[in-house]
């Protein structure tokens, strides 16, 4: 942990920070409460040591100016005059703990652990709470397809370790989902996942966003703002869409993965972060490579282990199981008794051909729970396009168009009405590899 010690004795203040550096944790030592609010103003800390006599100043005046400036931080105030109301009073302010003087280790230690202990109950309440105001189960990770159960068990194996992971995948996918399964099943769940989504700032607010920035660093820049990586500190960095990634914040990103250091906007000094990095792209970043789009060396880092999720189309066997999971999440979530699909429309779900995948099934199959007045959901519940048979587009067979352009129409159809890519390929007359990749350079 990264620690504070504020007290204007020397020697206690020094023996303090030396028996905390022995038990591994980083200490700032602080003279006075104008000290530790400009440290706080240069460096995030977890918990903070404060005497209650501060020379002239009062320790239960400078608590709640450091509760304010830095949030979430714990507080254990210190004093060698032992008195319950001071205590009572300390912790009516703020203060996590009380600790009279003189300590041993051992009452340290304890002390430590019951901050850790409670600092990661905050974290599940702040994700449970997340998960509850989001409430949208974005993918079933249950499977009966070969091909997810493969890159699933790639994606389990490899949790329990360090090691990044790239998850590969069309939009909709569920990407964002296995990402926090893999950090769940990891020895660091017991701390944050934090999310960057890449595609959704500019360059320098994105920069801000993941590594922080000092107070005045930019326009709108009042105060000193920690990042991402600071929020994830023990945890799990997840970036969204990192094909996406501007090309200048690409080389700190870089030697963020590969020394564990970085600045922050505004200013010089190096930081440390200890996080786990996984990654996620619906982009070719090899093609991107090749076209000067992203670096080479920042692919080779984070593609330690590469996981791809396939689409919707190419997962005929679990559709049925995905739609009935999200029709009893809708249906309680709406309070409707709605319990079943019509076997025309749960057809018409197997055939159609989902190009925006689970995000596109899941919207479908809220909008049949809301429209209809029963206890099941008919075809015309749903979109009119899920209803449709697969869309043959204007290029027939004779029309004058392209050999390519009628193979890839060809391809797109067979995919369309296959139960699986195996199946697909057997009636295109070619090997499952092949048309994988003729199905990747198609997008079909």
């Amino acid at each position: 942990m990264n620690l504070l010690v504020v007290d204007d004795e020397t020697s206690l203040r020094r023996t303090l920070r030396l028996t905390l550096e022995s038990m591994k944790h980083r200490v700032t030592e602080a003279v006075s409460g104008q000290a530790a609010l400009a440290a706080l103003g240069q460096e995030v800390y977890d918990l903070i040591f404060l005497d209650l006599r501060l020379g002239r100043e009062a320790g239960l005046d400078v608590l709640p100016q450091l509760l304010r400036t830095a949030p979430g931080v714990g507080v254990v105030v210190m004093t060698a005059f032992v008195a319950i109301d001071t205590a009572v009073e300390a912790m009516r302010r703020g203060a996590f703990d009380y600790l009279p003087k003189p300590f041993t280790p051992d009452q340290l230690r304890l002390l430590l652990d019951r901050w850790e202990q409670l600092r990661g109950l905050r974290t599940e309440v702040i994700d449970l709470r997340e998960q509850m105001r989001r409430a949208i189960p974005e993918a079933d990770l249950h499977t009966e397809e070969p091909n997810v159960r493969a890159a699933l068990d790639v994606a389990f194996r490899v949790a329990p370790t360090d090691a990044g992971v790239l998850l590969r995948g069309e939009s909709g996918t569920g990407k964002g989902v296995l990402a926090r399964a893999i950090h769940t099943r990891s020895r660091r769940a017991g701390r944050r996942f934090v999310t960057v989504h890449c595609p959704s700032l500019s360059s320098e607010l994105l920069e801000s966003d993941l590594f922080g920035h000092a107070r005045g660093a930019f326009t709108g820049a009042v105060e000193a703002t920690e990042g991402k990586v600071a929020a994830a500190e023990g945890g799990t960095l997840f970036l969204d869409e990192i094909g996406d990634l501007t090309p200048a914040l690409q080389p700190k990103l870089l030697r963020f993965l590969q020394e564990k250091t970085y600045e922050r906007v505004g200013e010089t000094k190096t930081r440390t972060g200890d996080v786990r990095i996984l990654a996620a792209t619906n982009r070719n970043l090899e093609a991107d490579v090749t076209a000067g789009r992203f670096r080479e060396d920042l692919l080779y880092r984070l593609n330690v282990i590469e996981v791809t999720l396939p689409p919707l189309r190419e997962r005929r066997r679990d559709l049925p199981t995905i739609a009935e999971h999200l029709l009893r999440f809708f249906a309680h979530q709406t309070g409707k008794d709605v319990r079943r699909f019509t076997a025309e429309s749960l057809a018409a779900l197997v055939r159609h051909s989902w190009p925006g995948n689970l995000r596109e099934l899941r919207n479908a199959i809220e909008r049949g729970v809301i429209l209809t007045t029963d206890d099941e959901v008919g075809l015309s519940h749903l979109p009119t396009q899920i209803g449709q048979a697969p869309a043959m587009g204007r290029i027939e067979v004779g029309a004058s168009v392209t050999l390519e352009a009628l193979e890839a129409e060809h391809i797109r159809r067979v995919l369309a009405s296959s139960l699986s890519l195996e199946e697909a390929a057997q009636a295109l007359g070619i090997d499952s590899s092949t048309l994988y990749r003729k199905r990747k350079r198609l997008g079909a």
